[in-house]
């Protein structure tokens, strides 16, 4: 990963530049001339990393969500609320499409597949 470089001769930071002749990566001053080869072609890396309550988060917003279909012939077995949304996904892992149920009370959110 690459990290923040420093000028050598002004201490100023180094921003990559393109040597378009020589078609490498350089990383130059703008105060003063010096200029050094990068290592690492990788100028910029930015990871997502969810928290467990961001993702969780999403699935309670699915019962919310007033354009997907909700059916009362099925239980939640966590709370025993009547009333579930479902909708079809791709589960990790397998291939085909799976019937996931969301349930609809605010207070529970408890998901399973069919």
């Amino acid at each position: 990963m690459s990290t923040m470089k420093f000028c050598r001769e002004c201490n100023n930071i180094l921003y990559p530049r393109e040597d378009k002749d020589q078609k490498i990566l350089l990383y130059a001053c703008r105060n003063c001339d010096h200029q050094e080869v990068a290592d690492n072609n990788c100028v910029y890396r930015n990871e997502v990393h969810h928290t467990v309550g961001e993702r969780t988060q999403v699935l309670q917003d699915v019962a919310a969500d007033p354009t997907l279909p909700r059916t009362k012939a099925v239980r939640c077995a966590q709370c025993g609320h009547g009333e579930a949304v479902f909708f079809q996904a791709t589960a990790r892992g397998e291939e085909g499409m799976t019937l996931f149920f969301v349930c609809c009370n605010p207070n529970c959110g408890h998901r399973w597949r069919d």
